[in-house]
């Protein structure tokens, strides 16, 4: 990871909110005790982003704690931003 801001993951949910907004969708809650498992991270609330050209950004977390975040580009093809475990 490079000392850049913008490669840092959000360290809150809030500090997740500034930078990107609030999500187009979620699923699942901060609450909720089910877990679910989507591309090798295990969370139970997923914020979802719409971004331009189709791509999606999908926010991952486990009750308060950042889990990582996936850019899913419009061909279907994944890939993990910085601090996704």
């Amino acid at each position: 990871m490079t000392a850049d801001s913008a490669d840092r993951p959000p360290a809150t949910r809030f500090a997740a909110s500034e930078r990107w907004g609030e999500p187009d969708d979620q699923v699942g809650s901060v609450n909720d005790p089910r877990t679910r498992e989507e591309h090798g991270i295990r969370y139970n609330e997923k914020w979802i982003y719409r971004l331009p050209g189709g791509d999606r950004r999908l926010v991952y977390w486990l009750r308060y704690d950042f889990c990582g975040s996936v850019r899913v580009a419009s061909d279907a093809t994944l890939r993990a931003e910085p601090g996704t475990r």
